[in-house]
């Protein structure tokens, strides 16, 4: 059981005041509209802009109860020493030095099997009383699942020159077969693990590292991983919906397979940052890979003049629906995402943000934080001590209390307003953060 403040452990219940919906046309919040926007349709390819679901059961819920949410922070996402997952850190003289803090609107929907055991009917049961059990953490092909789950996005620190933050679509909740968190965990996964492979071979050129392809990998075996992996008895009857023909290509977009009877129904956003570098004369110059599909944000901050030094370019479809991979979605790694090589130098500090941080912080206020707490860090202030986890709950605190303050101006709002349409305060939504410190080996 949590307890409702912080602990030794770095998880703490947080609890947000109601909050206060405008209501248009008298039935569906506003914010929940532009939420539900964000997901493709489970039943059509085309994403129709028009086909809403009445958000209604789950805006009375938050409107009328004190919510809970979980918080967390740490270092690394690796799995223990003990599961021997990983592949030992590339062969390189920088690498980050990482922490992330993270802030889940809601819990995620329980990972279902196989990625869990499922538990026993009876203590007589052979599973209870022969076999090992295989521990309570997700698994995928035979393997631990890599990184954390935060609500519905999933973050992953590997090694020490790879940061990921992939933000699934929470509106897959509303359907039984919809697990967001698990495409995202997924995506996150996998990912970091065909980043591994990059580095398999001795003297890794920059040339040879290709972030997409490897997402691309990443893609194809999530996909493979969710395909009819749910039972028929895991299905609600009323839920499934039987296999059509993808409709014909009118609108100019790829055709789109439809998800099968047993099929895991999510998407997700991605983004990473990988750190290498590239030989510069004498002296070897740090590089980053920073790649992204969907709204999910990868910065440079140079603490030292509190500048920015790059922004990625968010990805959308419409207005609150970025490009996404997963079910009924067009969009692939090879199609659609973007890698843009940026030099950094040591002390640069590379963010990896969900949509949470970035709807709720202008750029400049998420520049002005990091500057100010990495300057509180080295100068040994004792609110800092917790260096590189400090600066990244500072930003993630900054980014909850616009979140929850149905008063506040937000990006989120200001592009509303763009569109025509009405939206007050915060955008109450996941919050993950992300960041490394490109450091150079002694």
């Amino acid at each position: 059981m949590l307890a409702q403040a912080a602990r030794s452990s770095r998880h703490a219940v947080a609890h947000s005041r109601p909050r206060i919906f405008r209501l248009l046309g008298g039935c569906v919040p506003q914010r929940s509209i532009l939420s539900d926007n964000r997901r493709f349709s489970p039943s059509s390819s085309s994403f129709p802009r028009d086909r809403l679901i009445d958000l209604r059961t789950f805006s009375t819920t938050t409107a009328r109860f004190r919510s809970r949410y979980l918080i967390s922070e740490g270092r690394t996402t690796n799995p223990t020493k003990d599961d021997n997952t990983s592949s030992p850190p590339p062969p390189s003289p920088f690498y980050f030095e990482t922490g992330y803090s993270i802030f889940a609107k809601r819990p995620s929907r329980p990972f279902p099997p196989p990625f869990v055991s499922p538990p026993s009917g009876s203590f007589s049961e052979p599973l209870t009383t022969h076999n090992q059990p295989r521990g309570r953490r997700p698994y995928v092909n035979g393997q631990p699942l890599r990184g954390v789950t935060n609500g519905d996005d999933a973050i992953i620190i590997g090694d020490s020159n790879f940061i990921a933050v992939d933000d699934g679509v929470g509106a897959w909740a509303q359907k039984e077969r919809g697990h967001a968190a698990l495409w995202s965990r997924l995506i996150a996964h996998f990912w970091a693990i065909e980043v591994e492979k990059s580095f398999q071979q001795e003297d890794v050129d920059i040339a040879d590292l290709d972030p997409i392809q490897s997402l691309q990998e990443a893609y194809v075996q999530t996909k493979a991983a969710t395909k009819g992996t749910l039972k028929d008895e895991d299905v609600a009857k009323d839920d499934r919906e039987p296999a059509k023909p993808p409709p014909d290509n009118k609108d100019g977009e790829p055709k789109v397979e439809p998800p099968g009877e047993n099929d895991i129904l999510g998407t997700t956003t991605a983004s990473s940052a990988l750190l290498h570098y590239k030989s510069s004369g004498s002296a070897p110059q740090p590089v980053i890979l920073a790649t992204t599909l969907g709204d999910c944000k990868v910065l440079v901050v140079r603490p030292s003049d509190k500048s920015v030094l790059y922004r990625s370019k968010e990805q959308w479809h419409w207005f609150d629906c970025p490009r996404q991979l997963g079910t009924n979605s067009p969009d692939t790694p090879l199609d659609n995402a973007v890698t843009d090589t940026v030099d950094i130098g040591p002390g640069d500090v590379v963010a990896v943000l969900s949509d949470g941080v970035t709807d709720n912080l202008w750029e400049h206020e998420i520049c002005e934080t990091i500057s100010q707490c990495v300057e509180k860090w080295t100068a040994g202030e004792d609110e800092a001590k917790d260096g590189i986890v400090y600066v990244a709950r500072t930003l993630m605190n900054a980014a909850r209390e616009v979140a929850e303050d149905p008063n506040a101006e937000s990006p989120y709002m200001e592009r509303a307003f763009d569109e025509g349409i009405a939206a007050e305060g915060g955008k109450l939504d996941d919050i993950s953060v992300v960041l490394g410190i490109c450091r150079k080996k002694e």
